[in-house]
């Protein structure tokens, strides 16, 4: 398969999955909630393929970049005045508390398939860094402390160390401080020796600068697969933490830690799904993850026009006991509406400076 094919085969299949997902957690709340839906699209423009079962036209358009559920009375969302063919199926005439389950549903089934997709990957088997030491830096303050490679640390201060992750967060919050370890020798013998982690500045994910603690040493890799219920705890986990990750990144950008040029939109999506997939379907599916946490964590934002918008309208109406009078929501999704086209185009123009660039280094 060429590159060309793998980058948009594989864009094609990750758009795809995670619209698909979204707008299916639309249309299953709906359901739920009592409410007909008219149509099921993914896609936008010209219909590529269409059927309707009962009440719903299903149907795919030609361009892969979003999607909609067209429920009954959603136009009159607001105006519940307005009395649709068959009000019991009426979205405008649901409770507050019903449509806002179906609108929150896109974005939190985004959620929880990024949980479901870890998980898998989890069982399947991803490498890990072990506990048991690679290498040893030279002048290091492991090596001054008598670290070898092959030795497996398994205690410090008196703490049982399970993992590289738990060492290394201790190893880092802890520069200057003497650390007693305990390690197991190639041979199976026991140490125990002092070690005081040497201060170092390094970068965070967003830039900026920190102060840790480093001895001087690099992990072994290992293969790892989990257990159904260990994979599925380890899987939310990433979702959760990958969620917290996407809303500090938001916030970091609001106070200009994180430069806007980091941002990126569908070409760069084209570009990593493309590279992911070359490297094995495991990395695709992080990627995939990935992405459909940033969707979910994208579309909860108050911004009229999306799902995070409608909300921030829906609690209007409960405090005020009446929707928002139609200017105001008129205003508030033009405003809404010239907010995204903006991002989209900076997004799209962050993609094409570094696809300049990129070529440029070739």
């Amino acid at each position: 398969m060429s590159t060309i094919t793998y980058y948009v085969v594989a864009s094609v299949f990750v758009l795809g999955a995670l619209i698909i997902v979204h707008e299916f957690g639309h249309f299953l709340m709906a359901r739920k909630m009592g409410v007909g839906v008219e149509k099921f699209a993914i896609g936008f423009g010209p219909k590529i393929w269409g059927k309707t079962v009962g009440e719903t036209e299903y149907k795919i358009c030609a361009l892969p970049l979003g999607g909609y559920v067209k429920m009954v009375g959603d136009e009159e969302e607001y105006d519940k005045s307005e009395k649709p063919a068959d009000p019991e199926k009426a979205f405008n005439q649901k409770p507050v508390w019903r449509r806002l389950l179906i609108v929150a549903a896109g974005p939190l089934f985004n959620l929880i398939f990024a949980g479901v997709i870890f998980a898998l990957v989890y069982m399947v088997g991803v490498t890990v860094p072990d506990t048991k030491i690679k290498a040893v830096l030279h002048d290091s303050a492991a090596q001054s402390a008598g670290l070898v490679e092959g030795d497996r640390i398994t205690e410090i201060d008196g703490k049982k160390i399970s993992d590289w992750g738990q060492m290394a967060a201790i190893i880092s919050s802890s520069p200057g401080k003497r650390l007693h370890i305990a390690v197991e020798k190639a041979g199976g013998a026991r140490a125990e020796m002092d070690v005081v982690p040497v201060q170092e500045k390094t970068k965070s994910v967003f830039g900026e600068t920190l102060s840790v603690g480093r001895i001087g040493i690099s992990p072994d890799q290992i293969f790892k697969r989990y257990n159904p219920v260990s994979a599925v705890g380890l899987g939310f986990q990433k979702m959760y933490e990958i969620t917290e990750l996407t809303v500090m990144m938001i916030v970091k950008m609001f106070q200009k830690v994180v430069p806007a040029d980091s941002i990126g939109g569908p070409l760069m999506i084209f570009k990593v799904a493309g590279e992911q997939a070359q490297a094995g379907i495991l990395p695709l599916l992080m990627f995939m993850g990935v992405l459909s946490v940033n969707l979910g964590v994208l579309n909860f934002l108050p911004i009229p026009i999306l799902d995070g918008g409608h909300i921030v309208f829906l609690f209007i109406e409960k405090i005020l006991g009446k929707p928002l009078n139609s200017r105001g929501r008129e205003i508030a999704q033009q405003v809404g509406m010239g907010l995204l086209i903006a991002l989209m185009v900076f997004a799209f123009y962050n993609d094409i400076m570094r696809f300049v660039a990129d070529f440029g280094h070739k």
